[in-house]
């Protein structure tokens, strides 16, 4: 039996199936990483899981510009939200989990960069750092970035809420399409 790249009507397909639930272990990385830092502070722990947020969270933003195009390429053949309010409700809910999984890297970059200081992904040179601050750059992202990633994890929740309610409410198929 030959491997289902690309996503059907019926279901999706394993590369989607392979970025959806490759970002699911990564972001609950980053949240559990942020948690053990709200819960624990700093200790040795903190510093190791800390330590890897902003590599991961490149690998993310990098996963989701994939996964975005990947989604257009398969636009015409995945998986429908379904019509009426509940389809609609789907659709604005996959935008905003999408919009939000960018906005919360794309803030941290911003920050990142107009911070002045360099950056290393996984111990290697990302961002330079020209040593001075940008303020216009820095002041949104430190307001915006870790408010945005709580709301991304509120709207993950939903989302996962509505997979439940999928499969053990209105007992279809849609949960299935993702598991594979």
């Amino acid at each position: 039996m030959a491997v289902q790249m690309r996503d059907s009507g019926f279901k999706y397909g394993l590369m989607t199936r392979l970025l959806h639930w490759t970002m699911v272990a990564l972001l609950a990385w980053q949240f559990a990483g942020m948690g053990v830092k709200l819960i624990v502070g700093k200790a040795p722990i903190t510093a190791f899981w800390v330590g890897t947020h902003k590599s991961i969270g490149v690998v993310l933003l990098a996963l989701l510009i994939i996964r975005a195009g990947w989604a257009l390429y398969n636009l015409k053949v995945r998986p429908a939200d379904g019509g009426g309010f509940w389809g609609r409700a789907a659709l604005a809910g996959h935008l905003v989990l999408y919009a939000l999984m960018l906005i919360v890297p794309a803030s941290a970059l911003l920050r990142q960069y107009g911070s002045g200081k360099p950056m290393e992904l996984f111990g290697l040179p990302f961002i330079a750092g020209g040593g001075v601050e940008t303020a216009w750059m820095t002041a949104p992202a430190n307001a915006f970035h870790g408010l945005a990633a709580w709301v991304l994890l509120a709207a993950i929740a939903g989302h996962v809420l509505m997979v439940l309610v999928h499969r053990f409410i209105w007992k279809d198929d849609t949960a299935a399409r993702m598991m594979g």
